[in-house]
């Protein structure tokens, strides 16, 4: 992967959206920090991370994390558990999955062009030493 001038981070992309306020953000944004080390191969200027929450501390409450990165597909990542904090992490954790998933398929391997390609061939130096050619030969 190239270095990237401005890379993202979820500080810098991260938004709140319903169910939460901005007073929520830098909490939620310390939470998400161990993405920082999976964004960072994209460019802060083409990503974007938005966090919600539907009903809120009740029985039924559902977090969606979604992640907008240029060229890409949008993943959406949801979680029904009833702990905040636990929900949080679980978008974070399978939004972390999905990412490295998404990565592992532009890899060359999955792509056949690159996988025809036979490797280079290493020629074997010719052994030098006369005693084991003369124990060879024998």
């Amino acid at each position: 992967m190239s270095a990237v001038a401005n890379p993202a981070t979820v500080a810098e992309c991260l938004r709140v959206g319903a169910g939460f306020s901005q007073g929520d953000r830098n909490w939620i944004a310390e939470q998400f920090a161990t993405l920082d080390s999976r964004l960072a191969g994209f460019h802060a200027d083409a990503t974007e991370l938005e966090v919600s929450v539907k009903d809120r501390e009740a029985k039924g409450q559902k977090v969606t994390l979604e992640c907008w990165i240029a060229g890409r597909q949008k993943i959406v990542t949801t979680s029904g558990e009833e702990d905040l904090h636990a929900a949080l992490n679980d978008v974070r954790d399978d939004l972390r999955r999905r990412l490295n998933d998404a990565k592992t398929k532009q890899e060359p391997r999955h792509n056949k062009h690159l996988r025809d390609v036979p490797p280079p061939v290493v020629e074997a130096e010719p052994d030098t030493d006369p005693a084991r050619a003369e124990a060879e030969t024998v």
